[in-house]
């Protein structure tokens, strides 16, 4: 008797509403956690092709710290295609101007280069402060260190 691996369907998975304080937080152990919760890899029912992950609320961007002398080094580079169009930006100049971006960028870095990489970063909303218009779908609030 043989036992067939179960995947999940669109219609069957339920979604649930994630809320993580990033006070204090450092940037990359926060966006490898949200890339996995909006993945679904700490669901059991998670399958590779379908998108079982759950929407991830980030509050108090603003408020994310690097370790060691990665806030002074960390550069953010766009290029326009055209000869001399390469922008830099540092990561202070960065937080200062926009912090959501900041932690967006490295958690959406971390999710696939595909479609279903790019519907599951849609379920991403970060916020700098720590109002989010997201009350009424009920967040559960997650502690990083658990």
């Amino acid at each position: 008797m043989t036992k067939s691996t179960h995947y999940a369907k669109q219609g069957e998975v339920e979604r649930k509403w994630v809320l993580i304080d990033a006070e204090g937080a450092t940037l990359g152990r926060l966006a490898t956690r949200a890339a996995m919760i909006l993945r679904g890899k700490d669901k059991p029912q998670f399958t590779p092709n379908a998108d079982t992950g759950d929407f991830v609320v980030i509050i108090n961007a603003d408020k994310v710290v690097l370790t060691g002398v990665k806030a002074d080094h960390k550069s953010y580079w766009r290029y326009s295609g055209y000869l001399g169009g390469l922008k830099t930006e540092s990561y202070k100049d960065a937080m200062a101007r926009k912090p959501e971006w900041v932690v967006e960028h490295a958690i959406k870095g971390m999710l696939p280069k595909t479609t279903l990489g790019r519907k599951q970063g849609m379920k991403l909303k970060v916020y700098a402060g720590p109002e989010h218009p997201h009350q009424a779908q009920n967040p559960v609030k997650i502690d990083l260190e658990a």
